[in-house]
């Protein structure tokens, strides 16, 4: 009689199983990895494969899935509501979900940067105020009602940085409410989009002073330095972050950041220079108290609000 009920039950688990496409249901645990949008969602997507690929090989019991919100604001989300645990995100947007979303600093990306016209692997750089080598100004202050660029109102080294270097200079007051202007100093104030677009605006003479930045490509920044006066600097400004979740818990939680270290090794570099920056080195374990120190102060001098567009 034994034999005839497993039998049976055999049997209506083995059709149970087939009607459900003949497997039985996935027990993995899932691991959502939020992605800042720099580039068109499907490209981010398929540049994001081999590292999805890599977690997958290192949490062989864990479903990775990468994500690409619309929006660098959308991965603070992400991580706020628990939609991701983990996020590669930029130094101001890894400060909000620090401070919005309850995140964790876990690594900063070491970079291959430019700091007094020489190569260093850092997790920060720094930026300059460069004016024309024929401008007659000697010091910011010489540059009082003239036209700047900026490249981005989000961009850390470019104008959040730049912003807290003139309130630390007291060249702008530092506002009791609401944002810093810059035009408490400046008679015109342009957003180029980058730091290629300001270049060639100081070069056209439409502009009078601008900012470079020691994390650009090699080769603009020699050209603007060897065709520029520096007047000024600000840093150290940090570089790009990996962010968990609160909400993942032990004993997953120190198995993917063991994973994720991997991704400093010499041997994902190219993987990751595609991925994260084209002047990736390495990973280094660090906290936000360390690493965003200096932006904190200088978003603290400034007031400056992140805002960004979504692209349609």
């Amino acid at each position: 009689m034994n034999r005839i009920v497993f039998g049976i039950a055999l049997v209506f688990v083995s059709l149970m199983l087939a009607a459900c496409g003949g497997s039985a249901p996935s027990t993995k645990q899932k691991l959502v990895v939020a992605i800042q949008p720099t580039l068109a969602t499907d490209e981010m997507l398929e540049k994001s494969k081999p590292i999805e690929q890599y977690l997958e090989s290192k949490l062989a019991d864990v479903d990775v899935e990468m994500y690409v919100p619309l929006s660098q604001a959308g991965v603070i989300e992400a991580l706020r509501f628990g939609q991701a645990q983990v996020a590669f995100m930029g130094a101001w947007p890894a400060h909000l979900a620090v401070e919005k979303a309850g995140a964790e600093l876990a690594f900063a990306e070491v970079r291959e940067v430019l700091m007094d016209g020489k190569k260093q692997n850092a997790t920060y750089y720094y930026s300059y105020w460069v004016v024309p080598q024929d401008s007659p100004a000697q010091t910011l202050n010489d540059l009082k009602g003239k036209t700047v660029c900026f490249s981005s109102p989000v961009s850390t080294s470019g104008y959040v940085s730049p912003m807290g270097r003139l309130i630390e200079l007291n060249m702008i007051p530092k506002p009791e409410k609401g944002e810093a202007d810059a035009k408490a100093f400046f008679g015109n104030v342009v957003f180029g989009g980058g730091y290629q677009q300001c270049w060639e605006a100081l070069k056209a003479g439409q502009v009078d002073v601008g900012i470079i930045a020691g994390d650009v490509p090699e080769k603009l920044y020699n050209e603007v330095l060897a065709n520029t006066r520096v007047l000024e600097q600000q840093g150290p400004i940090p570089s790009h972050a990996i962010l968990l979740s609160k909400e993942l818990q032990e004993p997953l939680r120190s198995r993917v950041v063991d994973a994720l270290q991997g991704l400093g090794e010499p041997q994902y570099r190219e993987v990751m220079r595609g991925f994260i920056s084209g002047i990736f080195v390495g990973l280094e374990k660090s906290s936000a108290e360390k690493h965003l120190a200096a932006l904190k102060q200088y978003l603290k001098l400034a007031g400056l609000t992140f805002t960004e567009k979504i692209s349609p």
